[in-house]
């Protein structure tokens, strides 16, 4: 029998004069909750797009949130085993 389970995402994106900050919030099914956080800044040598700034600050905090998820699975799977565990990304 197969489970089906829903973890949500919820993405924040703060734009405030060439800075944007993002969170990416993971809440699963039980009481987890994980934070990734992003950053991006304008060159000032660039066009202001702010539509990029998001962009960037959020695929970012997606990535931070990946590897932190990563970091979670293996001291889960340390506390079973009691042996090291290393995971690839």
């Amino acid at each position: 029998m197969s489970t089906v389970k829903r973890w949500k995402v919820d993405l924040l994106v703060n734009d405030d004069e060439g800075r944007t900050y993002a969170e990416a919030c993971l809440q699963s099914g039980d009481d987890t909750r994980l934070v990734g956080i992003g950053h991006a800044k304008l060159n000032p040598t660039d066009r202001d797009i702010p539509e990029i700034g998001d962009e960037l600050a959020a695929a970012r905090a997606l990535c931070d949130l990946g590897q932190r998820l990563l970091l979670a699975a293996a001291s889960d799977i340390e506390a079973v085993t009691h042996e090291p565990v290393h995971l690839n990304r």
